[in-house]
């Protein structure tokens, strides 16, 4: 998939705006349309290359996307003074309605869904190609479409709802009430099963599979509250048998180990550098910014939070043992990177300290960096971002128990996560983790879902749907107040750009 998205020329971003319709509502007859490009096999699966292609842009999880979930969760702390005023705006909670970090990831998720949406309808018009590819290939770009609006209204709730190709201002919408937007998504990833592949080969290894489409479909219906529906979707992914904890849990993470067994849907990049595109063309951004905005001997622009560090088991605290998920997701002064070659030390790296175990140290993010390989104080590479791993299936459906099914199953999914082979952790019941009860079993689960997932943007919608849901014993979030920070501001442009939406259509608080 990294080299067939490369390969995308495509150009499906359509002009919008038009100051007279004489001039400018006019048809180039040697040039493109949606619905006269689309007419066959090659084309077609030109135009869903070129969705995936803008997932994987600076605007999505090339760079900005992973920002701004971290940014908005309770799991990092600005590494220092070099943070941008943008992103450290969004960390605490001072952020714009013209932000442009925001504004990038509205931006990537509303042309997602437009080259989603040029696709679908221009589809009418392919021939030679198979029901079968066709309805494939549809049903590609369903999900693509499906994700984005699942962030969206995570993001922003109520968003403007485009089912259909845009052709011009005069067709913008207005925001649509979240139950609408949240069925749109449901309707879609159910109707789209039936015609996606279990799994591909190949060059074909990172489409969407059935697999994905059920376990973003648990995930949302987590969100709307429908835990028994979540619970069926999750565990037709778990009795596919397709997938599996790797022995490792550090190959989640690396270069080497994309695509693995635990990977359920995951966007591949490849080691052509990144060119800061943001408009997912397809020829200038197939590297993955991640390690140098991370990593100790990079930029560290984000480092571990203290709270997210204090969270995970360690002898000091009373547990059998130190969790080793501790070492596979932080770097510490002292430690071995780039084949244990060298060591890292204080004068390596740059920034704020934090407070751990009674002290104050420099730790660093170690997960979804480059340094265990090698010692480069600046690169981007072939850093896949996992955006659902089989891990998160398994503490979701620990969750759908504790709802809805048996408190045994619901142990019995966070034992199953802690008995990986380079994890081995004690099993529920521990010290400071009893699970005598629901409330104490949901305890276990938000712990362990925050040690396991820490740092792959999963914590952000969590705390979303748990303050929603009122499952928060205390608010996580140091600058929260309600009626303002639940949700983000809709971007100031697009209230310039569209019609449809009036100043009190903003969120509230902003």
């Amino acid at each position: 998939m990294k080299n067939v998205i490369r390969k995308v020329s495509l150009v499906l971003i359509m002009m919008l705006g038009a100051c007279s319709e004489d001039l400018l509502n006019k048809q180039n007859p040697n040039g493109s349309t949606p619905d006269r490009y689309y007419t066959n096999e090659i084309e077609l699966t030109t135009g869903v290359n070129g969705i995936y292609a803008m997932v994987q842009s600076g605007r999505l999880t090339g760079r900005e996307w992973f920002f701004l979930h971290d940014l908005r969760s309770d799991d990092v702390a600005t590494g220092g003074g070099q943070l941008e005023g943008a992103r450290n705006q969004i960390l605490t909670g001072s952020l714009q309605t013209s932000n442009g970090v925001m504004t990038d990831v509205w931006k990537g998720y509303y042309r997602t869904i437009h080259r989603a949406n040029s696709v679908i309808d221009g589809s009418v018009n392919t021939q030679n190609i198979t029901d079968e590819r066709k309805n494939r290939l549809l049903g590609e770009a369903r999900f693509l479409r499906a994700w984005a609006y699942s962030e969206l209204v995570a993001f922003w709730g109520a968003v403007p709802l485009y089912k259909n190709t845009v052709q011009s201002l005069l067709e913008s919408e207005a925001r649509t009430p979240v139950d609408e937007v949240y069925q749109f998504i449901i309707e879609e990833l159910k109707a789209i099963q039936a015609v996606l592949p279990a799994s591909y080969s190949g060059a074909d290894v990172g489409r969407v599979t059935k697999g994905a489409a059920q376990a973003l479909l648990g995930r949302v219906l987590m969100t709307t509250g429908d835990y028994a529906g979540a619970k069926t979707e999750l565990e037709k992914v778990k009795d596919s048998g397709l997938y599996a904890l790797v022995a490792n849990y550090s190959d989640n993470f690396k270069e080497e180990t994309g695509f693995n067994k635990e990977s359920i849907f995951e966007i591949g990049f490849q080691n052509d550098g990144f060119n800061w595109d943001y408009d997912g063309n397809g020829t200038g951004n197939e590297g993955n910014s991640r390690t140098q905005e991370y990593s100790a001997i990079g930029w560290r622009n984000l480092i571990p939070s203290d709270a997210l560090l204090a969270d995970y088991e360690r002898t000091s605290k009373g547990d059998a043992k130190n969790d080793p998920r501790f070492s596979d997701t932080f770097y510490r002064i002292g430690d071995k990177f780039n084949n244990d070659a060298t060591t890292l030390t204080d004068v390596l790296v740059q920034g704020n300290l934090s407070n751990f175990e009674g002290g104050k140290e420099k730790i660093s993010w170690k997960k979804y960096t480059s340094m265990y390989k090698n010692n480069l104080t600046f690169y981007t590479g072939p850093m896949n971002m996992r955006i659902i791993r089989y891990a998160e299936v398994l503490l979701m459906l620990a969750e759908c128990e504790n709802e809805v099914g048996t408190s045994t199953a619901a142990i019995g999914y966070l034992n199953e996560i802690r008995s990986r082979a380079s994890v081995n952790m004690p099993d529920y019941p521990t010290t400071n983790y009893p699970v005598n009860s629901k409330a104490e079993i949901f305890r276990a689960i938000q712990h362990e879902k925050r040690v396991e997932l820490a740092g792959e943007q999963i914590r952000n919608r969590d705390i979303l749907r748990w303050r929603k849901q009122g499952k928060l014993t205390s608010e996580p979030i140091s600058y929260f107040q309600a009626n303002k920070y639940e949700l983000l501001p809709i971007p100031q442009e697009e209230f310039s750009t569209n019609a449809s939406l009036k100043p009190t259509d903003q969120n509230p608080g902003y």
